[in-house]
């Protein structure tokens, strides 16, 4: 089941806030800044710190190759800081 485009835009990861990469095949979030994957479960996103799973290089480099590939775009663009921040 694929997640709502709607929610999709807000969803960020727990941790550092930042955005995700979206694999509906394979029902997961994954956050390449920490290298964490965030399953998802009956069509809700599990995203527990505590839940996710720690990736390694080699899958590391799977998925960012597997987004690169199909043209999967974070979840949202984060803001860029102010002038003067």
């Amino acid at each position: 089941m694929a997640l709502d485009p709607k929610l999709l835009e807000i969803l960020a990861c727990p941790e550092d806030k930042g955005p995700l990469l979206y694999f509906a095949d394979e029902d997961s979030l994954y956050n390449p800044r920490l290298r964490r994957r965030y399953a998802i479960t009956d069509g809700i996103p599990i995203m527990l710190v505590d839940e996710a799973t720690a990736v390694d290089d080699a899958e590391h480099t799977r998925l960012t190759a597997k987004a690169e590939a199909e043209g999967i775009k974070p979840t949202f663009e984060p803001a860029l800081p102010e002038a003067g921040s």
